[in-house]
């Protein structure tokens, strides 16, 4: 089989405020923008590779939640503990001493695993934990 992954999809709650976070902190293309107000379905990606995306949507639009699972989704976004995502870098302590330069939430500083990774974490404008991993 040739599977790759081509895109996956974090919540957002704030479309601009997303946007500015992948954008500009992160340093993502914009590559597509639909909806309007607050429900606007975003794609971004990292520069160079078109074949990767993120997909910012609004959550719990789907029709076939119920509005118990629509506010539990909410109540865990507020919380920050619905979505992440891992990405990587060859250098993660440039990235986070970058990222740490804007008004991003810090989880956590570059840190030696015990499992062989370094890695950081932060949290975007919707509460989605973004760990970034050093490539070794």
């Amino acid at each position: 089989m040739d599977i790759t992954i081509h895109t996956t999809a974090l919540p957002h709650d704030d479309p601009d405020a997303s946007v500015a976070f992948y954008r500009d902190v992160l340093g993502f293309e914009v590559r597509s923008d639909v909806g309007q107000g607050r429900m606007r379905w975003i794609t971004v990606g990292p520069a160079g590779q078109p074949g990767t995306s993120i997909l910012l949507a609004p959550p719990a639009v789907d029709p076939g939640i119920t509005e118990d699972e629509r506010r539990t989704i909410l109540e865990m976004m507020a919380k920050g503990t619905y979505g992440w995502i891992l990405l990587a870098t060859p250098d993660v302590d440039d990235v986070f001493e970058k990222v740490q330069a804007t008004d991003a939430e810090v989880v956590q500083e570059p840190t030696d695993q015990p499992y062989g990774v370094r890695d950081c974490a932060f949290r975007d404008p919707a509460g989605n934990l973004v760990r970034i991993q050093e490539l070794r």
